[in-house]
């Protein structure tokens, strides 16, 4: 079976136009979080890199022990920064990648002002010193949740549903929404060239102890030797992909995606609702699932969104296609975290 460092490397054996970041500076924001972490690793164990990789986050000691491997490597450089305020400097980023936003539940039901200034105002201050630097192209990685409660269709780009907005969860789907309005509209006013990642639900290794997304959740239960504790009856119908993958589509929308546009990223294949997740991590850790019904405070941070599945077929037309099962990446998140 192979590892999760081996997943990582298989991204280059894709036909990916890898000569375009050439020479280039490339910054991630939200790197220690679970998608910039994984896209930072993957920059950097690109056998042919020739570029430099500038990993932006707020918790330095977090990024020192993650990027540990990296710290002798002339490539590789470490920003803190807190998106809420104006990146300083005078370093030409030709791409940005903004991977930066909370996305724990628990920020949504306790910091839901932090959630959106964070998402809106990330977006400007990075597009006004990109701007302000030579840079080449600005991709911004939002989320599923902007399509909101559907009508029963596997979202297309061009879908919207509805949004609460007089919910505090809805903190952030709304600033999600409004951030990529942000984003084409520096297109249209002053020339940015941007793309935008939707992900559906992303699984992968390196979550942090305060991260209470369910599957973080479940994998930690696992770890700990402990029943798999279900906060609801786990009927919600998602699409789900692992952050390997993931990042292997961000690389395709950076490198192939047309300017301007919006593309989804889930695995079809792990479509699956709440509950089918938790079994299949219970089954591979050898535990059970047992329900536990939430207090009041912890229903404010949950999704209310009943189904949400995404159509890849834009994607696809780029040349992408994720390449682990659910259960694969289940057992490469428990062996990673178990090191």
């Amino acid at each position: 079976m192979s590892s999760y460092k081996e997943d990582i490397l298989h991204i280059f054996d894709m036909d990916l136009p890898l000569g375009k970041l050439s020479g280039a500076n490339i910054l991630v924001t939200g790197a220690t979080g679970l998608i910039g972490g994984c896209l930072v690793e993957a920059l950097m164990l690109n056998p042919r890199r020739d570029y430099a990789v500038y990993a932006s986050g707020r918790n330095q000691e977090r990024a020192q022990e993650r990027f540990k491997s990296f710290a002798d490597d002339k490539g590789f450089h470490f920003i803190q920064h807190d998106v809420l305020k104006p990146l300083q400097g005078d370093v030409r980023f030709d791409y940005v990648f903004h991977a930066a936003s909370n996305a724990s539940p628990n920020f949504f039901a306790k910091k839901p002002v932090e959630v959106i200034k964070s998402n809106i105002d990330g977006v400007a201050h990075l597009m006004e010193y990109g701007l302000g630097h030579g840079m080449r192209r600005f991709l911004y990685v939002s989320s599923g949740e902007v399509y909101g409660e559907g009508d029963g269709r596997a979202f297309t780009e061009d879908y919207s549903g509805y949004v609460d907005c007089t919910k505090s969860r809805s903190c952030y789907p709304s600033s999600k929404r409004a951030a990529e309005t942000l984003c084409v509209s520096y297109a249209a006013e002053y020339g940015a060239d941007v793309v935008i990642a939707r992900p559906c639900h992303i699984y992968g290794p390196y979550f942090t102890e305060q991260d209470n997304r369910v599957y973080a959740q479940f994998i930690r239960n696992v770890l700990c030797g402990e029943n798999i504790i279900m906060k609801s009856t786990g009927e919600q119908f998602r699409s789900w992909c692992y952050v390997v993958d993931c990042v292997s589509a961000l690389l395709h929308i950076l490198l192939k995606g047309e300017s301007g546009e919006a593309y989804n990223i889930a695995d079809a294949s792990s479509n699956i609702s709440i509950r089918e997740l938790a079994e299949t991590i219970a089954n591979i850790g050898g535990c059970k699932v047992v329900i536990d019904v939430p207090d009041a405070e912890e229903k404010k941070g949950y999704n209310v969104v009943t189904k949400s599945v995404f159509d890849t077929g834009k994607i696809a037309k780029l040349g992408w296609m994720p390449r682990t099962t659910i259960e694969e990446g289940i057992k490469h998140i428990i062996i990673e975290n178990s090191d």
